[in-house]
């Protein structure tokens, strides 16, 4: 199973940056930074989601029918002439889920990390969400995922997939202040500001050899 980094470094994560450079205008450099801060802090919120019976039902759901890694068969059409808005209106509503009234703190925290203004990073996120729950629908049906702790394994497995500091960092995500709520820590922990020391926005120019 590769995890999020390793997706990153593939051809599929090329595609992405390559084709959400073009889309937003932003560098493939800042294009990349973002999309390393922001696939994480997704997928922790979705492994915490599916903590739940009613959320891992959910998602199993979503990743057997709409995200069923369809989207990834042809990446290159999707960007040729701009993301299709049925593309970006699908992301906002992942979004929408996932990080509910915290998504603009999570945009403007990556912003200001990244140095790409927070419209550009919430335009990155809509069409990375999609694509990112196609990757996990595709491995899903690799890894013939039918039950909640299959998709909380399957989660965990790309998490897992961090160098083992980052994977420290991403793991504590989950709720580190016992207060319920996986967000609540995403600026503190997952892109190293306020509180907690480190994250993954100081180590962001390592994985690309920027």
């Amino acid at each position: 199973m590769s995890g999020l980094l390793d997706l990153l470094n593939s051809d599929i994560g090329k595609q992405m940056i390559s084709g959400l450079s073009n889309q937003t205008g932003q560098s493939e450099s800042k294009t990349a930074n973002v999309l390393s801060m922001g696939l994480p802090v997704l997928m922790g919120a979705m492994k915490k989601n599916a903590s739940s019976n009613d959320g891992a039902q959910g998602l199993m759901s979503a990743l057997s029918n709409k995200h069923d890694g369809s989207i990834l068969n042809n990446l290159g059409g999707l960007f040729q002439n701009g993301v299709d808005d049925t593309v970006l209106s699908d992301g906002a509503g992942i979004l929408n889920h996932v990080l509910g009234g915290k998504q603009s703190q999570v945009e403007q925290t990556i912003g200001a990390k990244s140095g790409v203004d927070s419209g550009s990073v919430s335009e990155i996120l809509k069409v990375a969400a999609p694509i990112l729950m196609g990757v996990l629908g595709q491995q899903k049906r690799a890894n013939n995922v039918s039950d909640s702790n299959g998709i909380s394994s399957l989660l965990g497995s790309m998490l897992g997939g961090q160098p083992q500091e980052n994977q420290s960092l991403i793991m504590s995500l989950i709720d580190s202040d016992g207060d319920g709520s996986v967000l609540d820590d995403v600026a503190d922990i997952v892109l190293g500001s306020g509180k907690k020391k480190g994250g993954l926005g100081s180590l962001i120019g390592g994985f690309f050899g920027k």
